[in-house]
């Protein structure tokens, strides 16, 4: 089967396209297979809302409850979520094999109620890698101020990093700080750099979504000309930054020359919230070579239906700026708005894990009726 020629054309421009959901019924009905054959997927991503999705089916998870019996809940989503990722970075092995492990990775993310906590953080990384047992899985870890040093942390034991929940350019260049630090005492550590991979998940529309609330509020002619533009804008930016610190940095070209890869950015939250837009606006217009772009599947489908996918971040950058500085200039703090959207995604993780937690019990609840 051929691939579609939207997802071809995208993925020849330099950008990976991962899938932003996972669950048993995906993996076992052979979806996720075509998704590979057909539409050029070459990774997927997983988070706490998507796993509450998955594990709130009453049916897919039940004979693997009955296997474990009336363990505690914690244990049995471990059990899940790990098989879960593990049977996916199986699908996606001939991948990660034949684009020497850049690609074919699956991600899971440590407990969200420990995104402040450095330590345990660290520790659960750690025990997640290690139960799944797969060269290309990564450890998805929050950029909180508290995850900086768990990603360094882990990052040194040769584990594979996602660094999610990014929102502001600040906190972005201290997660390149962050995995370049970690990359350093990996090397020092004896760990091989060749197949270690880690991507910095840089939420999109979320963006948007706050701040042309905040131009909305507004009201002027000169905030209605900028709804729709901040969030590009400050994913534009990020890849400016990318290619900055990694083209300047000299630890960095010292690390690369071991043969270190580079933490690619990765484009998250690029499902279209907003029907003025095109339903595939967060996946075109950040189109660049060394991105990842991981979509929920009905962005995925309008890629393949009409996407464009030809590069377009390049020359972008001193328009990008001006919309920041327009932004301010209206009174709309970025830096505001984006520590919100951290806090809020924080506690949107917790609460869908607090979901999942809720929903398995009832699961080992019925299947041991």
């Amino acid at each position: 089967m051929a691939q579609n020629e939207n997802t071809q054309r995208t993925s020849d421009s330099g950008v990976s396209i991962w899938l932003d959901d996972l669950s048993r019924t995906r993996i076992e009905s052979g979806s996720l297979q075509k998704l590979i054959a057909e539409k050029n997927v070459v990774g997927v991503t997983t988070n706490p809302s998507i796993f509450q999705k998955a594990l709130s089916q009453v049916g897919p998870y039940d004979a693997q409850l009955k296997e474990l019996g009336k363990v505690d809940v914690e244990t049995a989503v471990r059990e899940l979520t790990t098989t879960d990722v593990r049977n996916a970075t199986d699908i996606f092995r001939d991948v990660a094999e034949s684009t020497d492990y850049v690609d074919g990775r699956v991600s899971i993310e440590v407990d969200p109620r420990l995104a402040h906590d450095t330590e345990n953080t660290a520790k659960q990384a750690v025990e997640l890698w290690e139960k799944v047992d797969r060269p290309n899985a990564m450890i998805k870890i929050p950029a909180t101020l508290e995850g900086l040093p768990a990603i360094t942390a882990t990052l040194s034991k040769g584990i594979s990093v996602n660094v999610t929940l990014i929102f502001s350019l600040e906190r972005y260049e201290q997660v390149i700080d962050a995995f370049i630090e970690g990359i350093a005492q990996a090397d020092a550590n004896g760990h091989d750099l060749k197949h270690m991979g880690s991507v910095a998940s840089f939420f999109v529309s979320r963006v948007d979504s706050a701040v042309d609330k905040l131009l909305e509020a507004n009201g002027s002619v000169e905030a209605k000309e900028l709804e729709g533009k901040a969030a590009v804008a400050n994913a534009r930016l990020a890849y400016e930054l990318f290619e900055k610190k990694f083209n300047e940095d000299s630890r960095w070209s010292a690390l690369e020359a071991k043969g270190a890869r580079r933490q690619r950015p990765l484009w998250a939250s690029t499902g279209t919230k907003n029907a003025a837009y095109s339903d595939c606006k967060y996946v075109d217009e950040l189109v660049a070579k060394d991105i990842v772009n991981t979509m929920p599947e009905k962005t995925l489908d309008a890629l393949a239906a009409h996407g464009n996918g030809a590069p377009s971040i390049e020359g972008t950058y001193e328009e990008s700026h001006s919309v920041m500085e327009k932004l301010e200039e209206l009174g709309i703090s970025i830096k505001d708005v984006t520590d919100k959207l951290e806090a809020d995604g924080v506690a949107s993780f917790i609460a869908s894990w607090d979901s999942v937690l809720s929903d398995v019990q009832a699961g080992i609840d019925r299947v041991n009726a």
